[in-house]
């Protein structure tokens, strides 16, 4: 009999568990980069709170096709929770009114959570939080210190400028068939950055015209048909440029620093994988601006009770021991100040970590928002970018291209 009154109560016990027990969606992209750091944030957040069950949703190819998948769950009323999208994307969700505010959540003082200016601004649109920054990104150069000096040339005076790399990268190609000296991809962001290097951007500030066919975007576009035509720079698409690279068979990869555990732990011993800034085009410093990649996250749930546990592991994995796993575990720059200013969290990894380092303070010294194309259209709009990138890259006139380009966008986005 007391075998019976014991079984029922611990069956009782485990109801009432179960019920106490608050699940949390959480969507995410990009798995090449994110699945091992999702398992182990989800797995952290819930050692500290076992009320809360994380249930990650099967990834997403890439960032575009997450947020396309969102739309779609946000018809069929089956959105998650939370979600990691790019922090060029949240917009669109924010359009259609999907996103749920933060600011209650953070309180008075984001500063006191690590949360700075620059880091909320990554997330804020018209005085309001919708997003907080998960990870930071900037366009930097890859190099393999092999082929260089096989080249003739030399880490210990790499070039600086963009004529620089390019000529070295020319050196490069001619090393054989099998070998390539340069490579970036076609690409908003890729463009964004060379963009922000002469001191350009994309649009003005009040988001009602086009600026990306300036001077400064003729010249971040040339850039694109210089590096074929000079650099020998070949037309393949960024998973192979991904695996030529840590392979030996690509010189210098213009590149987003999230990506440098993966292609250190790829070349093996190889060759060294060495990292450096990218190329600062602009006389005037103070105008340089490399758009932030990464992610950022943000709330979906409408249910109250969901709220405040999503808000928890949203404030986990935003905060010191969430952004110590995530740069560990991916390369990113951390996303809060604490864990940078701290040695506690990163000193002994940047100690040991050249490479990381350059990127960081790249992030630190230079980063702003990646600029998000307003309204419906945005996304089509970084297609038609990368598209003329292409047909530049092949050889068509660049000021003529990117006139036309600028028309066709103002055009969509109903600018005109």
């Amino acid at each position: 009999m007391k075998t019976i009154f014991a079984a029922a109560f611990m069956a009782t016990i485990a109801s009432v568990a179960s019920a106490q027990e608050t699940e949390i969606r959480v969507h995410y992209a990009i798995p090449t980069i994110w699945a091992e750091t999702q398992a182990a944030l989800a797995e952290a957040f819930m050692a500290e709170n076992p009320d809360v069950k994380i249930v990650i949703d099967g990834a997403a190819e890439g960032y575009p096709e997450g947020v396309q998948r969102l739309l779609r769950e946000s018809i069929a009323g089956n959105s998650p929770d939370v979600a990691y999208v790019g922090l060029n994307r949240w917009r669109i969700l924010e359009d259609r009114d999907l996103l749920q505010p933060l600011d209650a959540f953070l309180g008075e003082d984001p500063a006191a959570l690590g949360f700075t200016p620059a880091l909320l601004s990554l997330g804020r649109y018209e005085d309001t939080q919708f997003a907080l920054a998960t990870s930071a990104s900037t366009l930097v150069m890859y190099v393999n210190p092999k082929l260089v000096e096989q080249a003739g040339g030399s880490m210990g005076d790499f070039p600086t400028t963009f004529d620089g790399v390019i000529a070295l990268g020319a050196k490069i190609n001619e090393l054989g068939d099998n070998i390539d000296g340069v490579w970036i991809d076609r690409h908003d962001w890729r463009f964004q950055s060379l963009l922000g290097s002469y001191g350009g951007r994309p649009m003005n500030t009040e988001e009602t015209k086009i600026t990306f066919d300036s001077p400064e975007g003729i010249s971040a576009a040339t850039l694109y048909q210089r590096f074929a035509a000079e650099g020998g720079m070949k037309s393949y698409a960024d998973s192979a440029a991904r695996q030529a690279f840590p392979a030996g068979t690509l010189g210098i990869m213009f590149e987003s620093s999230s990506l440098q555990t993966r292609f250190e732990a790829g070349a093996g011993d190889g060759f060294e994988v060495t990292v450096k800034p990218l190329p600062i085009a602009a006389e005037d410093h103070s105008k340089v601006y490399f758009p932030t990649g990464g992610s950022g996250i943000v709330m979906l749930t409408e249910d109250p009770e969901k709220q405040k546990a999503a808000w928890r592991y949203i404030s986990f994995v935003t905060g010191p021991s969430g952004q110590k796993t995530i740069v560990e575990n991916t390369g990113y720059a951390p996303a809060n100040s604490i864990v940078i200013e701290d040695k506690d969290y990163l000193g002994s990894y940047y100690a040991g970590n050249e490479n990381a380092r350059v990127a960081h303070s790249q992030v630190a010294n230079y980063a702003g928002p990646w600029y998000a194309f307003p309204g419906a259209e945005g996304v089509a709009v970084t297609d038609l970018i990368a598209a003329a990138l292409v047909e530049i890259t092949e050889g068509a006139d660049v000021s003529k291209t990117m006139g036309e380009l600028a028309e066709t966008v103002s055009m969509q986005l109903g600018f005109k």
